[in-house]
């Protein structure tokens, strides 16, 4: 990314909403944008597989559930450049290879510091989680807040957008229990109750 180049573009947008760039309060403004920009799409060259590679289970685990929840996340709308903001939900269920649960994290955090939509982000997190460790169910729940929505247009301000990916066996009725339990509330500290599925069901 051309930092320079949007620091320019956001004066000259500066200029064009009708503000001085040049303005003891305002000079230092385009180079503090852009140096936001350079954060909030840093993920744009980065592989998002990568910080879930080369991670595999010292154990058998079989076909056990793994559940993560509450991993909270930022992003940039591409339609009109502006924030949302929300957590991710994943559930999946162990071929045997895992990953550290900070590596899910940095990955989501790779691919939604790009620009993005809310739909796309949610499914490129579930392929990047089965290129990584190959589970024999996945599911991966967004729910986010969106600026162009809370903050123009309708400026429904309550307004969340829920959106869901999943892989493998949890599809149909497992997919819909996945992402209940996902999505159920619950206290800080409390444990998810999972049952897994034995070999002779599978």
């Amino acid at each position: 990314m051309d930092a320079d180049r949007v620091r320019d573009a956001v004066r000259e947008l500066m200029l064009a909403l009708g503000e001085d760039p040049a303005e003891p309060r305002l000079v230092a403004t385009p180079a503090r944008s852009a140096t936001a920009w350079v954060e909030l799409l840093s993920g744009s060259d980065e592989d998002p597989v990568a910080p879930m590679s080369g991670i595999a289970a010292e154990e058998g685990f079989g076909e056990q559930v793994i559940a993560l929840r509450d991993i909270a996340f930022r992003s940039v709308c591409e339609h009109h450049l502006l924030p949302f903001d929300g957590v991710a939900h994943l559930m999946y269920r162990s071929s045997g290879p895992v990953s550290g649960l900070g590596s899910f994290i940095r990955s989501i955090d790779v691919l939604s510091s790009r620009l993005q939509l809310q739909e796309r982000l949610t499914d490129q997190i579930a392929d990047a989680i089965v290129e990584a460790i190959a589970p024999i169910g996945l599911v991966v729940v967004l729910v986010a807040r969106h600026g162009c929505v809370s903050d123009r247009g309708a400026r429904s301000i309550a307004a969340r957008t829920t959106t869901i990916a999943s892989r493998g066996s949890f599809s149909g009725r497992e997919e819909a229990a996945a992402a209940s339990l996902l999505l159920a509330p619950h206290s800080p500290g409390t444990p998810i109750n999972t049952t897994s599925r034995s070999k002779e069901d599978a």
